[in-house]
């Protein structure tokens, strides 16, 4: 018997909470200590009727999920799960009320509002949140409105002193009181992109694009910024992502030679910096640099041989197989979803639309929740060279990450624009960098060849591998 479509959702979304360590069970059998994260279906709440799962962290209500079949748009139901959060009968044990935390969830697509955000948005999740990191948030919470009024068995505060900055409980939270930029050695480019970028930050802007020429100091300006963040944002991991693994090593060093202008310590005096080059992440680690390549295949649970890192990203059927290519027509990607797509709850990435609005074929081979490296692991992830890293598997991997996203190129065009939601946080071309004395100009001499002038013929029967549809 084929389920109906709001029970599929249901197993869906029942697999992955139990794959974050969520422990999922029923009203009439709860216990909400039988773990540190419990999701109880079918709450009833009454004269709101019924949640469909109520979440319990360290035994106190904390949020809820709204689910609701494949298809139905998410962000029309937002309403009816904040509903449902103010809704907990008197006397139950709650963090706060209303309670700070909503989803809601298809199985297949999934949305997330934390109510420790200085302005609750909701924002697409790849999966949902491991308990520990929502009882982190509460824990930081703990000294900060909403949740410092309390409530019943909530939290309530005895500090006698406004909350620092870093004290806030959410990194959005955290932004909102960065100090001033100190502007020495940095170039004026480099002061406005940082400057930019916090701003774009602190709107809660999820995607932000820096173009700066080669040569104008991208990645002294990506080390700035990423420093600022970690020391007085609190950023818990920050992910560098390169396309080739000789560019993860020179990315290490000037990390390693970066001296704060706040304490002229070293960067990685003072934080621990990882150049990834197994599948394990340093729990103590606050970057990691990485290549597209090897977080691809960490995230799909395989070993990848260290040669294969310096093969370049565009080189995919050599790296990983055929992966397929992009379908262009939106309503063709549509009709023959269904067919396509994998039965798992896990593979959701393999129901999303390309960021140009067509789909991925089957043949790319979606990635999965991985519970060793959940969607929380990194606040921030940088991508060096974002032309190249927003294509084919490659989106997989910046948007499995509950994490902001920033790209670093020189050479954008409109697939770049469009991916990062046109938030192009900084323009600095060439030909700025030259005017500015930051880089040189150049002279172009062409240099004649028998074959540039005269041409070649390819000889009857001779198979060609690729055309190029301009010249051929």
């Amino acid at each position: 018997m084929v389920p109906q479509p709001e029970h599929q959702a249901r197993e869906n979304i029942d697999a992955l909470l139990q794959a974050a360590g969520w422990h999922v069970c029923n009203a009439s059998a709860a216990n909400i200590h039988a773990a540190r994260g419990v999701a109880i279906r079918e709450f009833p709440l009454p004269g709101y009727g019924f949640a469909d799962y109520l979440l319990y962290v360290d035994g106190k209500a904390a949020g809820v999920i709204e689910a609701k079949k494949e298809g139905v748009t998410l962000t029309g139901v937002e309403t009816q799960s904040d509903k449902y959060t103010k809704g907990l009968p008197a006397g139950l044990p709650r963090w706060s009320n209303p309670l700070p935390f909503s989803y809601q969830s298809t199985g297949i697509e999934t949305r997330f509002t934390n109510g420790l955000d200085p302005v609750p948005r909701s924002r697409p999740v790849f999966a949902f949140h491991k308990p520990e990191l929502l009882a982190d948030w509460l824990g930081l919470a703990s000294t900060t409105s909403p949740l410092a009024k309390g409530g019943p068995g909530g939290i309530s505060s005895t500090a006698s002193e406004p909350p620092s900055s870093y004290q806030a409980a959410t990194f959005l939270a955290r932004l909102q009181a960065m100090p001033p930029l100190k502007e020495e050695g940095l170039w004026p480019a480099q002061i406005t992109a940082i400057r930019n970028l916090e701003k774009s930050l602190k709107e809660n802007r999820p995607r932000a694009l820096i173009q700066m020429a080669t040569g104008s100091g991208k990645t002294f300006t990506s080390i700035s910024f990423i420093y600022r963040l970690i020391k007085f944002a609190g950023a818990r991991r920050i992910l560098f992502l390169v396309d080739r693994g000789n560019l993860a090593e020179q990315t290490l060093k000037e990390f390693q030679q970066y001296v704060s202008p706040y304490n002229n310590f070293k960067f990685s005096e003072e934080y621990i910096v990882q150049r990834l080059q197994g599948n394990q992440i340093d729990t103590t680690a606050r970057v990691c640099i990485c290549t597209l390549q090897r977080m691809y295949s960490m995230l799909k649970g395989r070993d990848l041989p260290a040669d294969l890192e310096e093969e370049s990203v565009d080189q995919l059927g050599k790296l990983f197989g055929d992966i397929g290519q992009r379908r262009t027509s939106p309503d063709k990607a549509r009709g023959e979803r269904a067919a396509e797509l994998p039965d798992s709850a896990m593979s959701s990435a393999a129901t999303r639309a390309t960021p140009y609005g067509g789909a991925l074929l089957s043949t790319i081979e979606p990635i999965e929740y991985n519970p060793n490296i959940p969607i929380e692991t990194f606040d921030i992830i940088v991508t060096d060279e974002a032309h190249r890293s927003i294509y084919n598997l490659w989106a997989q991997v910046l948007e499995y990450f509950d994490a902001y996203l920033v790209g670093l190129t020189a050479t954008p065009g409109k697939q770049t624009f469009g991916f990062f939601h046109q938030n192009l946080v900084m323009e600095y071309n060439h030909e700025m960098a030259v005017a500015d004395g930051v880089n040189v100009n150049y002279d172009v001499y062409r240099i004649k060849t028998a074959i540039t002038e005269a041409g070649s013929k390819v000889e009857a029967g001779y198979y060609v591998e690729k055309q190029e549809r301009d010249t051929r």
